[in-house]
Order: structure tokens, then C-alpha cells, then sequence
């Protein structure tokens, strides 16, 4: 199918952009990389009079560190985040994700600012920025603010961007040395959207008790979910200790998961507590080896 008409245009300056989405309101959208949006518009399952398109805006493709925070722009693509030296080194669970991403040809073009606004409840990103605590940089006409990303994301495909917005950039604050991070997934081929998703970040203390801890879910409901049941029950534990497995189960437990053509809500509820448990296992094995002064394994 084709997508209904529109009008296409391609700034190449953030302010020029913001402009045209402020002038033309719920009828204008941006263009970050266009690999779910496009496939939208060709299915009519999405219309809209005015396209932005924002590859040009060259300030919008940086990678950098300042002061311990990665900061990375909306429109870095995803194979650029895979293969990014400052990337690698500070936030090994974001390059790790990216991996789990479609294929190559769909990381050539999608951007992590495309697929946090987008909103899917099975993006890897969306469940990677929540377990980091990440921050989100929003511009408008009218300025600039910071958001945490939990408060971002709304439900399925919805976020708290107003139409006049543009997510334009991610801070991923550093977790220190002794910090360890794991992301697993189940889908029915490489490459496909998650049925189960779950990541975890844990910081160890210098006794070697779990000093900071995150466990987020994806794919099982209209939204990427952090488990804080078993984050308290983790916090101050030893990592190595039994009933963690347990402690997992208890909190998937407690979902309501979607249930679609792909997989029902009892397997998504069966599959999330032993999933969250191995990342939970792996993530603190992988803290041992950074605070050795070696990358962690990826």
C-alpha cells in the first residue's frame, strides 16, 4: 500500500524544525529514521499532512561524555551506537541492546531518539534508558527541559511529548566501576520484536553486597516495567545468594501481560520471572570484571 498524501520537508537546523512542527501542530510529524513510521503511513494505520525529516540537523548525530554522563543525539543511528568506542566503554547494556535489534540493514537507518518516541513495548531501547535511569533532552520553540524517561513513556506507541516537541537527545549517567549489566530476550526468530524482554544494572558495593539494582521488563505489557519488588528485595543482597530465582517469580507474578497472535499472557507471565532472574545472575558477574579494570563481557 502507499501512505495517504503529505507534505515533506528536511531542515537543517534543529530550530528550523521545531518551527515547522510548532506551525502546523497534531498534523506535522518528525521523521527520525522512519523504519516503524514509514511502515505506519504505508499501512494507513498512521496519516499525517507534514513530514519533518531531521537526518540533516548534523547536531543531532553526536556522541559524547560530559562530566561521567553519555549524552547521545536523537538522530545517532543504532549502527553507530554499535560500533561507538565512548559507547563501549560507558554504557555496555546500550551497545549490547542495539544487537538485539532487527537486522543491519534496519540499524543503518533507525535512531535511538526514533525508537524512544516511538514507544514500543517491546523496544529494546526504551527498556535499556528505563534500567539506566536515563534523561531525556526535549526542545521546543519555547526552550529546552530535561525528563526522566519513566516519565516519558505513557502506554503502547503514546509518550508525553507534545506535538510542538522533539526528543533531541539521551543522558545515560555512569554506574561506576563495579557495576555489571545484562539484557536478554526471547522472540520467535533472531532479529523479531521481543515476546520477553528483560534487562538488569546492578552497582556492587565494596563489601560486595548489591548496592544499586534495576530490573526492567519489556514485551509484556503497554509499556517497558521496572520490577521494584525484587529491586528492594535485591538491594543490600548477596548477589551469589539463593532465592533469587524465587524472588523473581513472586514479582513477574504480579503482571498483567499482553496477550496477542504471537504469544498468550500466561507464557509471557511464565517466561518474564526466570528470564529477570538470569540477568539478575549475570549483570553482578560482569561488575566483578569491571571492577578489575577490564570491560565487561558483553
Amino acid at each position: 500500500m502507499k501512505p495517504a498524501a503529505f507534505e515533506y520537508s528536511a531542515p537543517v537546523e534543529l530550530d528550523e524544525a521545531l518551527a515547522i512542527l510548532r506551525q502546523h501542530g497534531d498534523e506535522a510529524k518528525p521523521l527520525a529514521g522512519g523504519q516503524s513510521l514509514v511502515a505506519m503511513m504505508n499501512l494507513r494505520m498512521a496519516r499525517f499532512g507534514q513530514l519533518v525529516d531531521l537526518r540533516r540537523i548534523r547536531e543531532l548525530r553526536v556522541i559524547s561524555e560530559q562530566d561521567g554522563t553519555l549524552v547521545v543525539g536523537a538522530m545517532t543511528t543504532q549502527a553507530t551506537i554499535e560500533r561507538d568506542e565512548v559507547v563501549y566503554r560507558h554504557s555496555p547494556l546500550l551497545r549490547e541492546a542495539t544487537g538485539y535489534i532487527a537486522h543491519f540493514q534496519i540499524r543503518n537507518r533507525g535512531t535511538i531518539g526514533g525508537s524512544l518516541a516511538h514507544a514500543d513495548p517491546a523496544a529494546e531501547y526504551c527498556a535499556v534508558a528505563l534500567t539506566l535511569d536515563a534523561e531525556l533532552e526535549i526542545a521546543s520553540s519555547g526552550g529546552r527541559r530535561r525528563l526522566p524517561v519513566d516519565e516519558l513513556l505513557r502506554f503502547a506507541y503514546v509518550t508525553t511529548l507534545t506535538p510542538a516537541e522533539l526528543l533531541v537527545g539521551v543522558r545515560l549517567p555512569s554506574w561506576g566501576a563495579r557495576s555489571g549489566f545484562a539484557i536478554e530476550e526471547i522472540a520467535r526468530r533472531r532479529g523479531d520484536f521481543a515476546l520477553v524482554g528483560a534487562a538488569a544494572a546492578i552497582a556492587l558495593g565494596l563489601t560486595g553486597l548489591i548496592e544499586r539494582v534495576r530490573v526492567v521488563l519489556f514485551g509484556v505489557g503497554p509499556r517497558a516495567r521496572r520490577l521494584t519488588q525484587l529491586e528492594d528485595t535485591l538491594t543490600g543482597a548477596d548477589p551469589d545468594a539463593l532465592g533469587i530465582e524465587a524472588a523473581a517469580d513472586a514479582a513477574a507474578a504480579t503482571l498483567d501481560p499482553i496477550a496477542d497472535v504471537q504469544a498468550t499472557a500466561h507464557y509471557r507471565r511464565r517466561m518474564a520471572g526466570p528470564l529477570a532472574a538470569r540477568v539478575v545472575r549475570t549483570a553482578p558477574a560482569r561488575a566483578c570484571v569491571n571492577a578489575d579494570g577490564a570491560a565487561g563481557a558483553r
